[in-house]
Order: structure tokens, then sequence, then C-alpha cells
């Protein structure tokens, strides 16, 4: 009879401790905190076009694979379709970080434009908030220290920007000059925070951004003559001749003609210094200044060095490759793969010869896509291809949302997790708002405002000319033709204007352009009518000592 009762009431305890131990998990859901929750690898090239991934297919894919990164769309999702609201490194960077668009965090430039509002929120104080371990390696470039990190080494030589070779880093606020090639360093700082600093039972964010493959594109010493017998393919619109387009596409310093000694790897001569140094390695950069070696003609002064330039862009890529095969192989060994998200993007688009340029800054697609990739076994589908159009503002939210961190700040981005999991909201977003803001400096491209929908792309040029630019992405998509005065689209232009001006006033950007034209002025001064202004790119150059390496 004892032992009847025992067992009727070790029952009732047993009933009454699951539904404790259920109201425990439901409180910490409610909190924000899933049961499990997963680890997160942000990782982020600098400059990395989707042209460079061989998952992406493109020219280079079988001269130049990337077998790490392709294993992680194989294993995960590839999206076609995420684009930048302001395509340039910082303000990228700002807009990912906080949610929200440049003229909402505050961050519209990179040249002078100030430094990033360090007391606004980012995602990654969040994460560390609701007990995540949070890290940081390699780039930073927002001009001021880290937060909502618990450990963080960061390049911090030439305004943030670093170096490749024998680098500096600021480790939790003390300047640290390492020895070695900076894109297998942050990877080592990485591993070995994983493997020896951090506590394994709480789940981490851990934030790799790489340096490469940026200016000046210096590989590592075993890939400088990987295609040295090689002659790389040309895109398809290397010889754009900017028609229809030459005040906006055809007025700028970003083509082949505007690599410096120092791009293309001329040999210093012996005794310069101080100034003279620097006026010498970036002597290229000023209009007129072209760099080839001697006796060579225009057009194969122009192949030579695309041919320089791009060879030594995929090679840093190469480098970044390996390195993320190392995490990877990292993860597998420890039995990290399945609750571990990761992410692969860049900071935005980058041209390799396309239209003639290089860099990036336009609201055309080659710096406009960003590449992105993600990976979460049990989430997201092996080998799944995603075409809906997102922002670099997604982001933030998204990661919370699939950490299950429920906060109250406001963003202007959206989650896209119902996409990872195959299910697009009705109601999801068919265009996107585009607002370029710096100008001259650098590259000389005009600010301009626009809408990318999937068909089209609408663009308006304000600074000091006012130049609309439309193209129809189904029957241009390498955008060579502006149709903008083509009567057929008349009616598709003014639904563009309209669905644009709709989407500026829901991200509170609905301005006046005197107002655009001011943040650009509040670096430079207005330039309007100084066409003989002989202050040049070579003097800005000289006068920073040598860190325009920020761009």
């Amino acid at each position: 009879m004892k032992k009847t009762i025992y067992i009727v009431l070790a029952c009732v305890l047993l009933v009454f401790g699951c539904k404790e131990s259920n109201k425990v998990v439901e409180n910490n859901r409610t909190e924000g905190l899933s049961e499990e929750r997963p680890n997160v690898i942000y990782i982020m090239a600098d400059d990395l076009a989707t042209q460079a991934i061989s998952a992406y297919g493109g020219i280079y894919k079988d001269i130049a694979p990337t077998p790490n990164i392709d294993k992680l769309a194989q294993e995960g999702m590839l999206f076609q379709d995420v684009l930048c609201t302001n395509a340039i490194c910082g303000p990228s960077r700002a807009a990912i970080l906080t949610g929200n668009y440049s003229n909402k965090n505050g961050y519209y430039k990179n040249e002078s434009g100030g430094k990033f509002d360090d007391s606004q929120w980012t995602f990654p104080q969040e994460f560390q908030k609701q007990g995540y371990q949070t890290s940081l390696f390699g780039k930073w470039h927002l001009g001021t220290e880290p937060k909502g990190f618990n450990v963080f080494k960061y390049h911090n030589s030439a305004g943030q920007q670093g170096h490749y070779w024998d680098p500096v880093y600021n480790e939790n606020g003390v300047d640290v000059k390492e020895k070695g090639y900076a894109t297998n360093l942050s990877t080592d700082f990485a591993l070995n925070w994983l493997d020896k600093e951090r506590k394994k039972e709480a789940p981490f964010l851990m934030v790799l951004q790489y340096k490469a493959p940026h200016r000046p594109w210096e590989p590592d010493k075993k890939y400088e003559n990987l295609w040295e017998d090689v002659e790389m393919p040309y895109p398809t619109t290397f010889n754009d001749n900017y028609a229809g387009r030459e005040l906006t596409a055809g007025d700028t310093e970003m083509t082949m003609d505007y690599f410096s000694r120092r791009d293309m790897k001329f040999k210093e001569p012996e005794n310069l210094t101080g100034r003279e140094k620097i006026a010498w390695a970036f002597y290229g950069a000023k209009p007129g200044e072209v760099v080839q070696p001697v006796g060579m003609g225009d057009e194969e002064g122009k192949k030579w060095r695309y041919q320089t330039y791009i060879k030594d862009y995929l090679a840093c890529v190469k480098s970044v490759d390996d390195n993320i095969g190392r995490v990877l192989k990292y993860l597998e060994a420890n039995n990290l793969e399945d609750n571990t998200i990761i992410v692969l993007t860049s900071d935005q688009g980058f041209y390799l010869g396309d239209h003639g340029f290089f860099d990036k800054r336009f609201i055309y697609e080659e710096s406009l896509r960003m590449p992105f990739i993600m990976k979460y076994p049990g989430v997201i589908k092996s080998g799944s291809v995603n075409s809906d159009i997102i922002t670099n503002i997604d982001f933030a939210p998204t990661l919370l949302d699939l950490a299950n961190i429920k906060t109250s700040q406001q963003m202007q981005g959206r989650s896209f997790k119902p996409v990872l999991e195959g299910n697009t909201p009705e109601d999801w977003q068919q265009g996107m708002y585009y607002h370029y803001y710096e100008f001259p400096y650098w590259h000389h491209v005009q600010p301009h405002y626009g809408i990318r929908t999937k068909k089209y792309t609408l663009a308006h040029f304000y600074y000091n000319i006012d130049v609309w630019e439309l193209y129809d992405l189904e029957k241009d998509p390498h955008q060579m033709h502006n149709i903008i005065n083509d009567p057929q689209y008349a009616n598709v232009i003014g639904s563009l204007k309209k669905e644009l001006k709709t989407l500026m006033i829901k991200y509170e950007n609905n301005r006046p352009l005197a107002d655009f034209r001011a943040i650009t002025d509040a670096d430079f001064g207005s330039i309007v009518d100084k066409k003989d202004d002989e202050t040049s790119v070579q003097d800005v150059l000289t006068n920073r000592n040598g860190n325009n390496e920020n761009n």
C-alpha cells in the first residue's frame, strides 16, 4: 500500500515538475531567449563582388573558383537580390549594425564623413545584453571603438582601413603590431577565441570582417603569381562608351585610367621620403596621370592595367576563401555545425572591369548587389536559392529573429526569417530605395538616389546636374541604355517616381534637394561652378598623409 502511495506521489510531483519546467522555458522565450540558442558567425569581406564568387557563376568561376564559399551555398541559401542602401564601406556597415538608413543612423559618407555615433544601438549590443558572448576580429572602419563586444581586435591604421602586411590591430583598447598577412591573422585570432577563450556553455556571436579584397589588392606571397601566364577574360561591358550617360557613368574617376603606381605594383625608387613617397605612390589617381609600362599604346595599356588589377583582386579573394574554409573545418571538427548560423557577405558589390570601372558607389547592378549566403541547418534548406529583394538594413532584425531575441529597438529593416524558411510573405518589399551622398572625393561619382525593383532601375543624379536615368533590367541587364526619354516608358516612369516618393517618405528622407546637397557639402564645401579649381585628388592624397585607404 505504501509503495503504491509513493508511486502516485512521485507521478504527481513529476507532472508538476514538468509544468514548472515548461513555465521556465516559456518565460525564457518571453524574454527573447530560446531553450537552445544558435551561435552566429557573421563573415564580411570588404568590396567582395558577386562576380568573384564561383557559386554566382560568371566569367571567373572556372579560373578562380571559391570552393569554400561555394560549400556554404551548397549547404545553405544563396541570395540573388540582396541590395545595398548606400554602396560605400562605412555607411553600409553602419546600416547593417543599426538596421537603419544613413539618414537615420547619421553616417552618410566615408570621406570626412565624421565618426559613427557609437552612442546609438547596434545589434551586437543586443546579443550581448541577452547573454551571448560577442567578439569582433578584422575590419571595423567606423572611426570609433566598437561597442557590444566582449572581445575585439580590429585594424587600427590608415583610418581603420588597415594594411595587408604586418598590420596594427586594436586589441581591446591597446594597439598591437602583428607580423604576417592580414586575412590569415584575422582568422587566427577568431579561431583562437573560438577554441581557447570563449565559454563553451554559452552561445556566441562572432563578427569576422576581412580587409580583403579592398584596394590596394595585395595578395598573400604564395598567390602573387598565381595567374601569371593566364589572360583573364574581359567583362561584356569592359569597353562601355557611356553613350546616353555621359554626365553620370561617363564622368567618373574610377575607370581603368585611374589606377596608381601603388595599385599597379610599380617598384618605388630609393631615397624617397615623406610626401615624396606619397606623391610617387599615388601618381595615377589624378586625371591625365596614366600608369603603364613605357611604350604601351592606349588600348594595350588599358588591358594591362585590368589584367594586373583583376589578378591581384582575385588572389586576395582566394585567401578569403581559404580562411573561410579554416572556419568551416573548425566548426565541423568541434561539432558546432548544426547549431551555428553562418553568414557570408560584403559591405556592397564592386566593379571588376564592368563598364570599364573599379570601385563601387553607383546604383548600377555590380555595386548595388551584395553577395549574401546563409547557412543554418534545420532551418534553411541546403542548396536553396532566393531572388527576393532584401537590403542591408534587414540583416540586424533577421539575425535577432533567428536567435529568438526580442527587442524594443525600432529598426527600418525587416526580418526575412520567413524567406529563409521558404515562406516569403505576400506583403514583402517589391522595390528598394537607394541613396549615395559622397562627392567629389573619391572617384567623382555624382550623388544620386533612386528605386530598384525586380524589373527597373530609376535614378536621379542631382548635385550639380539634374539627370534622370531608367533601365529595363529584363531587356537590358547590363544597363547600357538609358531609356528615360523613351515615350513607351512614360507610364512606367510616372509609376516608379510615385513609388520612389512613397519609399522616401517611409524611410523619413523625403527632403528638398538643397538638404541633400548640404550633406555632400558638409566636408568639402560646394564645388558648383568651380571647374577651374586646381584642387586635385593628388593634393588631397598628399595632405591626408596617405590615409586615403579609407575608401
